[in-house]
């Protein structure tokens, strides 16, 4: 069947065995494609009066067959007959004798071959001359020596531009540029800031024009300058040479501002950038302002200064940036499916902002049936064979054009698998998930369908009711759950809906066409076929699934060659499901817990070959279960069955107790205390203690021996002890095998003794109605005989027994103690004790103290308040000592701006205060209450508000409810 012929479709579902697959290529051998430019026509500047007699226009691009070529001027294309003056050479265009009435304009080379046709950028031919300077004799001028003058230049005809020399008097005299005079190279006039007697003589304009090889200057008749007699007079500067008000740019050219003035003295001329900051481009002399490779950041207005001692002159102007089309986001050659949509996009900068206009083969191209053009995005919608070509998107402004091409390939393929074959040999993890992709190469896209041998294998993905009620994550917990059957009768029950929502669950085919099969089994092994069709033909393509797993589960574990830290494991190799095995772990578990735990072994590493090893490191007389796993590179598998119960032989300890420490307990004694050891370290039976300890600094050792394993302290008795004597301890364990090492020695106390002297110097001084403070001086260390915990101070009412009284302890070294709680105008007797482990010792001599008097019960009363500008102004009646109630001797306010604001404390010694106040005060929350020797009364309260009125109401129950709120117990 030949290439681009027709393939009638076939049903897919109705064949099982593979088709041939149609191969078309739209041309055998090296690819073609459509015409690149390589080079493109320049813009020409041809001198009239030339001596070449030629112009030649370049223009080559690369293409697959080779392009022709054909040229437009100015859009029309030209004829090029045998006997014309335009030849072709290759591409290039050359033009013999050129004639500005004739060749002056616009070119274009076209460049076509089989695949499309492409247009090159425009390229002007345009003829440089300059015409001599007219011979009418020039007016002499006259000028009062120190005033400024200009001749006018008054160039001729001429293109491109001219730069521009003075001659004084003859050739080459030329004048210098320096502060005092000034050539503008915009109109070729001569400014003199300041003349002087030098000056005199006749001036001449010296133009030049610059035309790629060939230089040509022209001068004009000579005009005489005469000085009238000096006026020494200075005046300001005046600018005579300016800068138009608005300069036009292209970024990333030379920028040029020209200011020059008159005046005496002669001005200095400065620049600045009035809206921005100066930029570190700018380059040149006093009267220019030049800015190099000039940027949209260099726009903005300028101002020029001339200033000298009498005066200044300034001059602005705006410089504005524009920029030639330049393409952010162009097209690239693109193959695509018939029958497919295609979207293309050009994006282009420049200012003033570029259109885009799109071109196909080198012919303008609009919106039309299935394609629109839309600024710089075209798109195509069901693309056919036709729009194969050459596509340029042409980005403009007035300063300039640019184009971008890319070949358009529709194509229209047979099914092929000779790029991309499903693989031939899959492997895949028992109870994983394989991806088998199917990718021919094929135009339009193929219609794929699977097969598995000669069964048809159903995408899932086509249930789609039963997809919403069971989704993709439900499917590996649902085969997890019913796959693992818990006995051989369950396995026989085999329901046919479950067989189809099975399936349902474990088959996908993608939208691409690859196939996915979840919770691989061995009954997935076998040949997998990828049939693809399309209307060009159809193929196919094999691959082999072969399932592979962890090993499964080795067998028969016997334990021998028990020891005391180590025993020889010995076992029967398993399934290594098709993937060799790896190596092997051990895990054995205890009486002391049920989890399996990775055992040490020797070797380290397992190899997959072996079947014995020697597991080390074990706690001796423990029991022991073992088993094995085998692995592979798919993982771990199923462990073995576990191995009979043994018990490692007994040992001697290897570690010794812990938590060595005691002291305390009653006179005469020493007492010595540890950690039990666990189970895990006893190493065998009948189990006990050794514990060592001598006096410090004696060389003999005492040693005692504790059974039983729970033992956790060991009572040393002897009359000879005396109280808190230091020992050294130490401590080892023992079973029926021998004893462990011993513990790091330890320093342990025996019983301590109460102390044996009494603070002395006690005092006690009443503070308020219910409290005192209680000071002493310590008892001296020696006296303690053990360690010091502190003080007891002990305090009773006069007429009632010490044995009575209450107490109160301290910590530690401290000498005086806070005492509350205490019965106002009550008469007290104090002494103290110091206590230790052992008890209190004997007490100091007692002394007395009295309480004060309690503070008044009643609150303030009557309270109002007065506002006056930025200040409160509160007020009450004063509050009366009676006879059992200690003396007022002043007042104390708590001011709190609102609930949630720290208070503030106030203190008066009359009955009335002046509380500052915010602009914005509204209200406030206020506390009065009496203070004395017996300490401070009961508060009253008051909610003050600034639009209450000047002053509260007596408190009356009516009162109390609209202007304040008394209350006797709330503390702020």
């Amino acid at each position: 069947m030949g290439c681009g012929s027709h393939i009638a479709p076939s049903l897919l579902l109705a064949q099982v065995l593979p088709s041939p697959a149609v191969w078309c290529q739209a041309q055998s051998g090296t690819r073609s494609y459509g015409p690149v430019f390589e080079e493109q026509p320049s813009h020409t500047l041809f001198p009239e009066g030339s001596a070449e007699e030629k112009v030649t226009l370049g223009c080559r691009a690369r293409a697959n067959p080779p392009a022709t070529y054909r040229w437009k001027m100015n859009g029309t294309e030209l004829k090029l007959e045998p006997d014309s003056r335009y030849r072709l050479v290759a591409g290039d265009l050359v033009i013999s004798n050129p004639v500005k009435a004739k060749d002056s304009g616009s070119y274009q080379c076209v460049a076509t071959n089989s695949r499309g046709t492409v247009v090159s950028r425009e390229a002007s031919l345009r003829f440089g001359f300059l015409q001599e300077f007219s011979a009418e004799e020039r007016d002499p001028v006259k000028i009062t020596e120190g005033w400024g003058v200009m001749f006018t230049c008054s160039p001729p005809p001429h293109y491109p531009g001219l730069s521009y020399r003075w001659l004084l008097n003859e050739f080459p005299n030329f004048i210098p540029a320096d502060g005092r005079r000034f050539i503008s190279q915009t109109t070729g006039n001569l400014y003199i800031a300041k003349t002087e007697a030098s000056d005199l003589g006749n001036y001449s304009c010296f133009a030049t024009s610059h035309m790629d090889f060939i230089t040509k200057s022209v001068f004009s008749k000579f005009s005489r300058l005469s000085l009238a007699a000096e006026d020494a007079r200075q005046f300001p500067p005046s600018i005579k040479a300016r800068f138009p008000a608005d300069t036009y740019a292209l970024a990333g050219q030379l920028v040029t501002l020209e200011c020059f003035a008159f005046g005496n003295p002669v001005p200095r001329i400065k620049w600045r950038k009035l809206d921005g900051p100066q930029s570190s481009k700018w380059i040149g002399s006093e009267p220019l302002l030049q800015i190099q490779h000039a940027g949209f950041e260099d726009e903005g207005t300028y101002e020029c200064e001339a200033e000298n001692a009498k005066g200044r002159d300034t001059h602005q102007g705006r410089i504005i940036i524009h920029a030639q089309p330049d393409w952010l986001d162009v097209i690239s050659d693109t193959e695509a499916d018939i029958g497919s949509d295609l979207r293309w996009s050009c994006v282009a900068s420049g200012k003033p902002r570029p259109t885009v206009r799109w071109l196909r083969d080198g012919q303008p191209l609009t919106s039309q049936n299935r394609i629109e053009v839309s600024g710089g995005e075209l798109r195509f919608s069901k693309l056919v064979l036709e729009d194969s070509g050459m596509y340029q998107c042409v980005a403009e402004n007035k300063h300039g054009t640019v184009y971008a091409s890319a070949e358009l390939t529709v194509q229209a393929l047979a099914p092929d698998f000779r790029l991309n074959p499903v693989k031939r040999l899959i492997p895949a993890a028992r109870s994983g998930k394989v991806i088998i992709p199917c990718q021919p190469r094929a135009a339009p896209k193929a219609t794929v369908l699977w097969t598995k041998g000669t069964e048809l294998l159903v995408n899932s993905s086509r249930y789609k009711l039963l997809r919403d009620i069971f989704p993709l994550d439900f499917c590996p917990q649902f085969l997890k759950d019913q796959w693992e059957f818990p006995n051989a009768q369950h396995e026989q029950i085999f329901y046919p809906s479950f067989v189809w929502l099975l399936s349902l669950c474990r088959v996908t085919i993608t939208a691409d066409g690859t196939l996915i099969l979840q919770n691989i089994s061995k009954s997935d092994e076998g040949k997998y076929t990828c049939f693809a069709e399309n209307f060009m033909g159809k193929a196919n393509s094999t691959g082999i699934l072969s399932v592979r797993g962890p090993p499964g589960p080795p067998g028969g574990v016997v334990v021998r060659d028990i020891g005391d830290t180590s025993v020889q494991l010995s076992w029967s190799r398993g399934f290594d499901n098709h993937s060799p095995i790896a190596r092997y772990l051990i895990e054995a578990r205890t009486l002391l817990s049920s989890q399996w735990k990775q055992m040490r072994t020797n070797p380290v590493n397992i190899e997959g070959n072996a079947e014995t090893a020697q597991v080390v490191n074990l706690i001796p007389w423990m029991d022991y279960e073992f088993r094995v796993l085998a692995s592979n590179i798919l993982g771990i598998g199923e462990p073995s069955l576990p191995s009979s119960k043994i018990r490692t032989k007994e040992a001697a300890p290897t570690v010794a107790p812990s938590g060595l420490g005691g002291g305390g307990g009653a006179p005469n004694e020493l007492i010595i205390t540890w950690t039990p050891t666990l189970r895990d370290y006893q190493n065998g039976d009948g189990f006990g203690y050794i514990v060592s300890f001598r006096r410090k600094g004696s060389q003999e050792w005492l040693r005692a021996r504790v059974p039983h394993a729970e033992s956790l302290h060991f009572v040393y008795r002897n009359e000879s002890i005396a109280p808190y004597t230091p020992f050294e301890v130490k401590i080892k364990a023992y079973n029926r095998k021998g004893e462990g090492p011993e513990s790091l020695t330890a320093t342990v106390y025996s019983a301590e003794e109460e102390p044996k002297a009494a603070p002395y110097r006690v005092t006690a001084k009443s503070v308020l109605s219910s409290e005192m403070d209680v000071s002493w001086e310590p008892v001296e260390q020696g006296e303690v005989t053990g360690v010091l915990l502190g003080y007891e101070i002990r305090y009773w009412k006069d007429g009632d027994k010490e044995e009575a009284a209450d107490r109160v302890r301290t910590a530690g070294l401290v000498t005086s103690a806070h005492v509350t709680g205490l019965n106002p105008n009550t008469d007290y007797h104090v002494s103290v004790r110091a206590y230790n482990r052992a008890g209190t010792g004997p007490p100091s001599p007692s002394t007395n103290v009295t309480t004060t008097r309690p503070p008044p019960k009643r609150p303030p009363g009557n309270i109002s308040w007065t506002f006056s500008g930025s200040t409160v102004s509160i007020k009450w009646d004063p509050v009366v000592a009676k006879a059992d109630e200690s003396a007022v001797t002043g007042y104390k306010m708590l001011y709190r701006q609102d609930s949630h604001s720290a208070p503030t404390l106030y203190l008066a010694s009359k009955s009335h205060i002046d509380i500052p106040i915010p602009e914005d005060f509204t209200h406030a929350f206020v506390q009065i209450r009496v203070t004395g020797p017996g300490g401070d009364g009961t508060p009253a309260e008051v909610h003050i508000l600034r639009n209450s009125g000047t002053r509260a109401p007596p408190a009356t129950a009516t009162a109390l409810a609209t202007h304040i709120t008394v209350t006797t117990a709330l503390e702020l």
